[in-house]
């Protein structure tokens, strides 16, 4: 028999994550849980409140009329929780000097960002948040838990902007690769298609915005419907290397035992590389702010991701057969 339990400020923020992501498994991803604790604690939760929060339904976890009612009591008190957090912290931080709080879906390049921004900011409190939902980490820079978050935008399915945020471009167009096992057939080759790919199984990654949406999209336009397996990219590295899935990767991706990345004839998979910051108020005190401007963070952002591209011996063959240039597929925009 379940316990009864009085309810937290942490089960609130488990329901308002169920409903935001539509689904047990994406909150869990993004709350830092496994599905099968969430899943419990869901069970005790509705056992607090004496009924059924949410359906299982054909589009994921719907609430209840009884799951509408907590939620629309729920959300203001789990946003004034975050806030009030969010506050404390920031004033910790200002009363012990300089602070930076960054975030990213993920990128070889975050490693060379963050290296050059303890150079530029030595004495600096910097803090670093990683989740694989760019809406995530937007809504993140718009209640101020963070102050930059280097997202990606898949192509064809837009993100949608908090208010108050800001975005500013790395890269308008990052084609996407496929990586596969060097034992695959078509390994040999230096540029795969799609339709030659049709019959593996795929593995995305349910939990980016955007990119099961994309790949589908991609598959429809080539008249193809491979098999799809659901699952995190670290698990897929692992896969791709034993040779049971193939998936889309970052161009930039490193070599890996066992791995290797090829571009697509024609490049039909392509995000947008963005770096959001929060609106700063033209009459913020000082200390309010971060310490460094966005500019700057932009400025290193764009040297880390241009010293991975180059290092990336297929991101920069696939370059040199679009471009003569020397110079790399993007242009900052301040």
């Amino acid at each position: 028999m379940l316990r009864r339990v009085e309810l937290e400020v942490r089960h609130l923020r488990a329901l308002c994550a169920i409903a935001d992501t539509g689904s047990v498994h994406k909150a869990a991803r993004q709350l830092g849980m496994t599905q099968p604790s969430l899943t419990t604690q869901l069970r005790r939760i509705e056992q607090a409140v004496g009924g059924q929060l949410f359906s299982r339904e054909r589009t994921g976890s719907v609430p209840t009329p009884l799951g509408k009612f907590v939620l629309c009591r729920a959300r203001p008190l789990v946003a004034e929780m975050t806030a009030l957090v969010s506050e404390a912290r920031a004033a910790a931080s200002r009363a012990g000097g300089e602070y930076l709080r960054i975030g990213s879906t993920g990128s070889p390049a975050v490693p060379g960002w963050l290296r050059r921004l303890r150079a530029r900011l030595p004495e600096a409190d910097t803090t670093f948040h990683m989740d694989a939902s760019a809406h995530t980490l937007l809504r993140m820079v718009a209640e101020n838990q963070l102050d930059a978050v280097f997202v990606h935008e898949v192509e064809g399915s837009p993100l949608q902007i908090p208010d108050g945020v800001e975005v500013h471009v790395l890269v308008e167009r990052e084609p996407q690769f496929v990586a596969l096992s060097a034992t695959h057939p078509a390994a040999s080759r230096s540029v795969l298609s799609l339709t030659e790919l049709a019959h593996e199984r795929w593995m995305v990654d349910p939990a980016a915005d955007g990119e099961w949406t994309g790949l589908r999209r991609v598959f429809a336009e080539a008249g193809i419907n491979p098999r799809v397996v659901h699952g995190d990219n670290l698990a897929a590295a692992d896969l791709v290397a034993a040779g049971e899935v193939v998936a889309p990767c970052q161009p930039t991706a490193p070599a890996r035992p066992g791995r290797i990345v090829r571009p697509l004839r024609g490049d039909p998979l392509a995000v947008r590389l963005l770096l959001a910051t929060r609106e700063a108020p033209p009459d913020a005190a000082p200390g309010t702010a971060p310490a460094i401007e966005p500019a700057a963070l932009l400025a290193d952002l764009e040297a880390a991701y241009r010293e991975v591209a180059w290092a990336s011996d297929a991101y920069r063959h696939w370059y040199q057969r679009h471009d003569d240039s020397s110079s790399l597929p993007f242009t900052v925009v301040a």
